[in-house]
């Protein structure tokens, strides 16, 4: 071959590490060891016992390669015969388990290559999959008798998984849905979590609960150096509100429902930054049955032997039948409700609502349970019961005051 082909990973460089060799002044070396610490150059002024030094190293290995880095390397193709070579094109592709890319910067041929002269070129690539990854690099060419040679290199090399992610689902009575994001650094380097978000889907409205309150300016619950050291785990939460034009179908919405992707952006080392954005998130909706029945209003401290109002929503998840409704309102020993039971609410059309206020009192002290509401349909003969809908704490009106 009149021409030599070089491939390099183009990475950061490493802080210098030295092992300290130190004794005490009694030891036979006396202060020598300590004395050949402080004249080398590249250890930290002041602390030579550490072994972390001032200089940097550059990379003696091809090092690991995680999901959401960006792929860098340094090629370069030199002629190292006595001829001048025409024509040369350098192409670069990245085979994974499913597809093949062109990573080459430009896919004209050079008109000639003279001797001892090279053609470099650095390509970058973002890697999106784990597995096994090959970098097939070729080079053709003609030499001056008109021949045309071929050659190819492969170089292979693993990408790992960074990020351990997992998700659970909260479903709250007001069609709140509540996502807890616990995402595990599974390297053997401290990560700096630069953002953590959630892109919510079409249907909803997020905030994001990982912040507080402190001297009117917000802050990251997990504070101002947002590092995240190897296996440990960090927890953030996100609550999912339905949009204005889904929260009148947010009740009667069944099966599975897409609530949206999470965008992870962390850097390491020396700023390499990587990025992770996962699939659609998708929960299943909760089943109401027939009829729902929910709070809409309602205190949270009320007096002893008081009357205190709520609204209530009902809501016919049904998509073909229309109910004809009765509300029967049952005592229990705390709870007392005023008003008329067994009064007709009319009509309630499939996948409508209705809102409802309601009067009623405890005559017991503490944490008491809202029960007692029961749902008759008059066509069908069901009907249905609604206890422990919420809980509300009673104290007396001289506690109160």
């Amino acid at each position: 071959y009149f021409l030599i082909f070089a491939v390099m990973r183009l990475t950061k460089p490493t802080l210098f590490t030295n092992i300290p060799v130190t004794c005490e002044e009694r030891d036979l070396p006396g202060n020598l060891f300590n004395q050949l610490m402080k004249d080398d150059p590249s250890t930290v002024k002041g602390a030579e016992t550490l072994m972390l030094g001032e200089m940097l190293t550059l990379p003696q290995n091809f090092g690991n390669i995680f999901l959401g880095e960006t792929f860098s390397s340094y090629i370069s193709v030199h002629n190292d015969s006595n001829q001048v070579v025409k024509d040369i094109l350098v192409k670069a592709d990245l085979q994974t388990s499913s597809q093949r890319l062109n990573l080459s910067a430009s896919s004209a041929a050079v008109a000639e290559l003279k001797p001892d002269c090279c053609i470099d070129d650095v390509i970058h690539h973002e890697v999106k999959e784990i597995g096994t990854h090959i970098l097939v690099c070729a080079v053709s060419y003609t030499t001056q008798t008109g021949e045309k040679m071929y050659f190819r290199k492969f170089f292979k090399f693993q990408v790992l998984k960074p990020l351990d992610v997992k998700t659970k689902f909260y479903n709250a009575e007001t069609d709140e849905v509540f996502l807890e994001a616990q995402i595990q650094n599974i390297t053997t380097s401290p990560m700096f979590m630069e953002k953590v978000s959630l892109e919510p889907s079409m249907m909803y409205n997020v905030a994001e609960l990982n912040t507080v309150d402190a001297a009117g300016e917000s802050e990251s619950t997990f504070g101002s150096r947002t590092y995240l050291q190897p296996m440990d785990t960090r927890q953030y939460l996100y609550c999912l509100k339905p949009k204005q034009e889904f929260a009148e179908k947010a009740g009667v919405i069944k099966g599975v429902t897409v609530i949206g992707k999470l965008d992870i952006v962390w850097k390491t080392n020396l700023g390499e930054r990587g990025r992770l954005q996962t699939s659609q998130l998708q929960r299943m909706a909760p089943g109401y049955g027939d009829v729902r029945l929910s709070l809409e209003t309602i205190p949270d401290t009320v007096n002893l032997e008081e009357p205190f109002d709520i609204t209530c929503k009902i809501t016919n998840c049904s998509s073909e039948r229309t109910m004809d409704l009765v509300l029967e309102m049952c005592n229990t020993n705390s709870i007392h409700w005023c008003g008329v039971s067994g009064r007709q609410l009319g009509k309630l059309h499939p996948s409508s609502s209705l809102h409802l206020a309601l009067t009623l009192l405890s005559s017991v002290q503490g944490l008491q349970s809202v029960s007692g509401l029961r749902l008759t349909d008059t066509f069908l003969k069901r009907t249905y019961e609604y206890d422990d809908i919420a809980q509300v704490c009673v104290v007396s009106s001289e506690v109160k005051q």
